[in-house]
């Protein structure tokens, strides 16, 4: 163990401001800026969104796929370079189908960052007894919310929406150096005894294909939010103030979340704080459909920044106790179905919003189909009830 040997959770979470933060959601803020300068409808920004998360899916697969176990490290860096570039790359693009390819591509390196980097840091943190800080690890994608919304509008005026890329593709750049340096995996991890993990009762195996499903309905439905909130800001008559503002209520609320339900987990199981979690971020997407103001658009940023990386938090930590001898293919599967959703709903949304001259369809449907997932999860409170002891590797084949 070296001086420090907590950076590699540093490194994990600059690699998540990277890939999630900045290459995955800057596109949010960014988006309105893109429209006004190129002229292009709901509908292109939903393709342009869903083409990102179509290279998500392909990324999360190939993660299952391809044998990463003995090599994590080179392909994270790999996938490090290649996010830099390609956020690089929609600065220096004013072609609408390059603009899919790159996103495509950004997707892509973005599940591998996600699913290489939660794998390594997840691991290192049971081999040290430290499950429990998982909630540290994932607060990056609210960093890099955060980060990104703050400088995006001087970057913009600055230097216009292309700016924005480009600052924060040097922004990604400096961030992959340290990650580069410390966020290395261990082949010798040797899972200490957490009393805090072994208090908790976990489902068995056979319930995660529920689990699996339930994340792909959230995948499908928070993701509407996530890529028109800004757009429906900017768009709203009573917004006053900079729309980038909501994105960064997101990501403020979106650093302290995890760590927030990693302990509601602690005390209530992680399957009752899923469905809570689901239940309380379908409020906050389908709160503007019912009540449209500044104040509105607000709670609602606060309620999705809130929830859906404590969301993303409580079903990787939970799929991985269940299995915890294939931390890298369990993620890889929940990554994939998550993305499937997420892939569909923005295209969907896009569409409506174009044909219906307003977003409530596609907020209401939004909201519904988080309900949904959330209903999926009621059958596996009752294994949180009793001490369960099927943390057996599951069969993939039968998936």
């Amino acid at each position: 163990m070296n001086k420090y040997p907590f950076l590699f959770l540093i490194g994990g979470i600059f690699s998540l401001m990277i890939a999630m933060g900045i290459g995955r959601f800057a596109y949010t803020p960014i988006l309105p800026l893109m429209q006004n300068a190129l002229s292009f409808s709901d509908a292109v920004a939903g393709y342009l969104a869903s083409s990102n998360y179509a290279g998500y899916f392909l990324g999360a697969i190939l993660t299952g796929v391809l044998p990463l176990k003995k090599h994590k490290t080179f392909y994270l860096r790999i996938s490090l370079m290649v996010s830099v570039l390609t956020t690089l790359g929609m600065g220096l693009s004013h072609s609408y189908l390059l603009m899919l390819v790159i996103r495509f591509i950004s997707g892509i390196s973005s599940a591998f960052i996600f699913v290489l980097a939660s794998s390594i840091v997840l691991d290192k943190l049971a081999a040290n007894g430290k499950t429990h800080w998982s909630g540290l690890f994932y607060a990056g994608v609210g960093f890099g919310i955060f980060l990104s919304s703050l400088i995006i509008p001087s970057l913009n005026h600055l230097f216009y929406w292309e700016g924005a890329w480009l600052g924060l593709a040097i922004v990604s750049a400096i961030l992959a150096i340290f990650v580069w340096m410390w966020l290395k995996d261990s082949q010798n991890n040797v899972t200490k005894k957490d009393t805090q993990e072994v208090l908790t009762y976990l489902p068995p195996v056979k319930w995660l294909p529920w689990l699996i499903a339930a994340y792909g309905l959230e995948g499908l439905g928070y993701i509407v939010t996530g890529t028109f909130i800004v757009s429906i800001a900017e768009k709203t008559s009573t917004f006053s103030t900079d729309p980038a503002l909501v994105w960064m209520v997101a990501g403020v609320a979106a650093i302290p979340s995890c760590i927030i339900w990693s302990s509601l987990a602690k005390k209530w199981g992680f399957v009752k704080s899923l469905m809570f979690a689901m239940a309380l971020q379908s409020l906050g997407i389908a709160m503007p459909v019912f009540w449209m103001s500044q104040t509105s658009l607000f709670i609602s940023a606060g309620l999705f920044g809130a929830t859906f990386m404590g969301i993303t938090t409580l079903a990787t930590t939970l799929a991985r106790q269940m299995s915890p001898s294939n931390s890298s293919r369990i993620i890889g599967y929940l990554t994939a179905t998550y993305a499937i959703g997420q892939m569909i709903g923005p295209t969907i949304a896009g569409v409506l919003s174009s044909f219906t001259h307003d977003y409530n369809a596609a907020l209401l449907g939004a909201a519904s189909t988080v309900i949904i997932g959330t209903c999926l999860l009621l059958n596996g409170i009752k294994f949180e009830k009793k001490p369960n002891l099927d943390i057996s590797p599951i069969n993939y084949k039968k998936l």
